[in-house]
C-alpha cells in the first residue's frame, strides 16, 4: 500500500515537474528566433517596392486595403526582402544555437539548443488589420494552420527531485494557431519620410492541438522517454494553457524586434499615404 502511494506521488511530481521543463525547453526556442537590433537603413527610403500595396485612411475600404497591404508583406518575407538588413526569410527560420540558464526555485537547468529550425510561417493568413487614425497603432489577426519547431537540446541540471541529463532531438508543433496581435506606435520623420516607431506588441493567442517530442528525454532510458512524451501530448491542453502566459509574452518580443527592424527600415506612408507629417 505504501509502496502504491509512493509511486502514485512520484508520478504527480513528474507530472507538474515536465510542464515546467516544456516551459524551458519551448520558450528559449521562440525567443532565438528574434533578429538583432538594425544597424542602418535600407535602400526603400526612396523607392517604394511592388509588393506594398498603399492605403488610405481616406479610403471607405481602408481595412480591407491594409489587410491585403501586410499578407503581402508577410508573402514578401516567405522569400526575403532583397536590401533589408537583419530580416530574412520567415520560412523557414534558423537558428544556430541557444544557451539556457535557469537556476531560480526548485528549477535548476544548464540546457543549450542548437541547429533549431523553425516551419509554417509560408501559410500565415493575415485574416483582419485594422490601423488607429488617432494613436497610429494597429490590430491584427493571424492563422497559422502549423509551425514545427525542430532543434537539438542538450540538458543537465534537476527539476524538484528529478535529476535531468539528456541529450537529443526535439520537436514541438502547435496547430490551429490563431493569433491576435496588438501593437503601440508613434510616427517620426527622416529622409522625406513618416516612419512608425514600434514600441511594444500585445499577443493573445488560442491553439486547437499541440504534438511534441523530446528523444533521449532521460539518458537512454526508453520506456519513462515513452511515457513522458506519450503524457504530454494526451494531455496537450493543459500543458498549453500552463505554458499560454509565457509564450504569448515570448512571440510579443519576437513580432516586436521584427516589426521594429521591418519599419525603421520601410516607411510608414508605403502603407498608409495619408499619416500626418508631423508627429502628433
Amino acid at each position: 500500500m505504501n509502496h502504491h502511494f509512493a509511486t502514485c506521488n512520484s508520478r504527480r511530481v513528474v507530472r507538474r515537474s515536465l510542464w515546467k521543463l516544456l516551459a524551458i525547453v519551448v520558450v528559449p526556442i521562440i525567443i532565438a528566433a528574434a533578429v538583432p537590433p538594425v544597424s542602418g537603413r535600407a535602400a526603400f527610403d526612396s523607392t517604394k517596392p511592388e509588393f506594398i500595396k498603399t492605403c488610405r485612411f481616406s479610403d471607405p475600404q481602408f481595412v480591407n486595403c491594409s489587410t491585403e497591404s501586410v499578407q503581402g508583406l508577410f508573402d514578401k518575407l516567405v522569400t526575403g526582402i532583397e536590401g533589408l538588413e537583419h530580416v530574412g526569410t520567415i520560412d523557414p527560420m534558423k537558428i544556430t544555437k541557444i544557451r539556457i540558464l535557469q537556476g531560480d526555485g526548485p528549477v535548476s537547468v544548464n540546457a543549450s539548443l542548437s541547429k533549431v529550425v523553425v516551419t509554417g510561417f509560408a501559410s500565415t493568413k493575415v485574416v483582419r488589420n485594422v490601423v488607429s487614425s488617432k494613436d497610429y497603432g494597429w490590430e491584427t489577426h493571424i492563422r497559422l494552420p502549423k509551425m514545427r519547431l525542430e532543434g537539438n537540446y542538450h540538458m543537465q541540471g534537476r527539476i524538484l527531485v528529478i535529476p535531468l541529463n539528456g541529450h537529443g532531438k526535439c520537436w514541438f508543433e502547435p496547430s490551429g494557431m490563431d493569433i491576435i496581435m496588438r501593437t503601440t506606435t508613434s510616427l517620426y520623420e527622416w529622409g522625406g519620410h513618416v516612419f512608425y516607431n514600434v514600441t511594444a506588441t500585445k499577443v493573445d493567442y488560442t491553439i486547437s492541438g499541440l504534438r511534441l517530442h523530446m528523444g533521449n528525454l532521460f539518458e537512454g532510458v526508453k520506456v519513462l522517454e515513452d511515457s513522458t512524451n506519450q503524457y504530454l501530448n494526451d494531455n496537450w491542453r493543459p500543458v498549453s494553457e500552463a505554458l499560454k502566459p509565457i509564450i504569448a509574452k515570448t512571440i510579443e518580443d519576437i513580432l516586436l524586434t521584427i516589426m521594429q527592424n521591418i519599419f525603421h527600415q520601410l516607411p510608414a506612408d508605403y502603407f498608409v499615404a495619408d499619416l500626418p507629417r508631423t508627429a502628433t
